[in-house]
C-alpha cells in the first residue's frame, strides 16, 4: 500500500473506488455511496474503522460485516492492492491528492453540513486550506448570452475584491464565468467539478493558479471520470455546503443540475441563503425559485453592500423564513443608502 495514504483512506478506497488510471470502466462490485455509508455505520457500531480490514487479523471483522455486505464481495474490493499503488503512483505525478471522511484533513464544512453524506472520499488538486474559508456560490446554466457570461463575471470579481472566495461548479457558461472573474481580479476559487479533475487540472489555464495558492479544484468522483448527469447532480450539494450563500444566475423550470440543486437547497437541505438575479430578463426558473424562498440579489456595487450580504442567515424553518426576510429587508435598506 502507499503510505502516502493514511490507512483508513486506503480501505475506503479500495472498497468505493474504481482506481482508473487513465481511461477505463467501474468495477461493477463497488460499494455504492448507500452501501458505503451503511458499512460505515455498522463499523461504528463494532467500533472498528475502514483500516481495520487492512490488518492481519482482519478475517473476524469481515465475517462480522456480512449483515451489511457480502464477505466475498468486500474480500474481492480489498485484493485491489496493487492496483491502488499503481493508480496513488499516477495521481502523485499529476499532483492530485485525496483524503477520506476519516482524515482529520477533509473539509470541516463538508463532514459538518452533510454529516453522512459527506462524500466518503475526496479528490483534489490545488490548495485545500481554501474549503474551509466559505464564501459566495455562483451557479447557473451552461448556455445563456454574452450578457449574463458579463454581468456574471462581474460577480466573481467583486467577489474578490471583497476578499470572499468564489465557488462554483467549473462547468462552461455561469460557473466558469464566475471563477474567471474571480481569479483575474487575484482572487480565490473553489471549483468542484462532476467529472474529469486530471484534465482540468493538468489544463495550462489552471496550472499556475494551481502552485499559486489561489484555486483548488475537488471531485468526489475519480480524477479520470466521464461526465455523468447522477454525477453532476449529486455534487451540486457540495456546492453549496462549501459555501456562505448562494447566488443563482440562471436557472431552467424544472430541470437541469442548477434547478435541482437550487430546489434542494431551498427545500431540505437550507445550508445557506439563495439568492437569485434580479436584473434584466429573469425567466421561469427563477421566479419560481423566488417563490420557493429564495432571494432577489441586491446589486452590491461596493464591498461594503458585498459583504452585507454575509449577515443573511439561510432559514430552517418557517420561523427562519420569516427571520432570513427580515433580516434580507434590513440589509436591502441599508444598500439602498450606500
Amino acid at each position: 500500500m502507499n503510505s502516502a495514504l493514511s490507512p483508513n483512506t486506503q480501505a475506503i478506497l479500495l472498497l468505493t473506488a474504481p482506481l482508473i488510471a487513465g481511461k477505463g470502466k467501474d468495477i461493477a462490485e463497488l460499494l455504492t455511496p448507500g452501501e458505503y455509508k451503511r458499512l460505515a455505520r455498522h463499523l461504528r457500531d463494532l467500533q472498528r474503522q475502514p483500516a481495520d480490514f487492512l490488518s492481519p487479523e482482519s478475517a473476524e471483522l469481515l465475517s462480522a460485516c456480512t449483515s451489511v455486505i457480502d464477505e466475498m464481495r468486500l474480500r474481492r474490493l480489498l485484493d485491489r492492492g496493487f492496483l491502488l499503488s499503481q493508480v496513488v503512483e499516477h495521481w502523485q505525478t499529476r499532483a492530485i491528492w485525496v483524503v477520506s471522511r476519516a482524515d482529520a484533513e477533509y473539509p470541516r464544512r463538508l463532514k459538518t453540513r452533510l454529516r453522512e453524506d459527506a462524500p466518503a472520499v475526496i479528490y483534489g488538486c490545488g490548495n485545500r486550506s481554501l474549503l474551509d474559508t466559505g464564501g459566495l456560490a455562483v451557479v447557473g446554466s451552461r448556455h445563456v448570452d454574452e450578457s449574463i457570461l458579463d454581468y456574471t463575471m462581474d460577480i466573481g470579481r467583486l467577489c474578490a475584491q471583497s476578499g470572499r472566495t468564489l465557488v462554483s461548479g467549473g462547468a462552461k457558461g455561469i460557473d466558469q464565468a464566475s471563477m474567471r472573474g474571480a481569479l483575474e481580479a487575484w482572487g480565490k476559487a473553489i471549483g468542484i467539478l462532476a467529472d474529469s479533475l486530471e484534465r482540468t487540472a493538468m489544463n495550462r489555464e489552471h496550472r499556475n493558479l494551481l502552485l499559486d495558492g489561489r484555486l483548488v479544484l475537488i471531485s468526489p468522483y475519480d480524477p479520470n471520470a466521464g461526465f455523468n448527469i447522477g454525477n453532476a447532480m449529486q455534487r451540486n450539494k457540495l456546492i453549496y455546503a462549501l459555501a456562505d450563500a448562494a447566488l443563482v444566475v440562471n436557472a431552467d423550470l424544472n430541470k437541469g443540475g442548477t434547478w435541482a440543486g437550487a430546489v434542494e437547497q431551498l427545500d431540505k437541505l437550507r445550508l445557506v441563503p439563495v439568492f437569485t438575479r434580479s436584473t434584466g430578463e429573469l425567466g421561469y426558473g427563477l421566479d419560481a425559485l423566488v417563490e420557493k424562498g429564495a432571494l432577489a440579489w441586491p446589486n452590491p456595487e461596493d464591498t461594503k453592500g458585498f459583504d452585507a450580504i454575509f449577515a443573511v442567515k439561510a432559514p430552517s424553518s418557517m420561523e427562519g423564513q420569516m427571520d432570513i426576510f427580515g433580516s434580507y429587508s434590513l440589509i436591502t435598506s441599508k444598500l439602498n443608502k450606500v
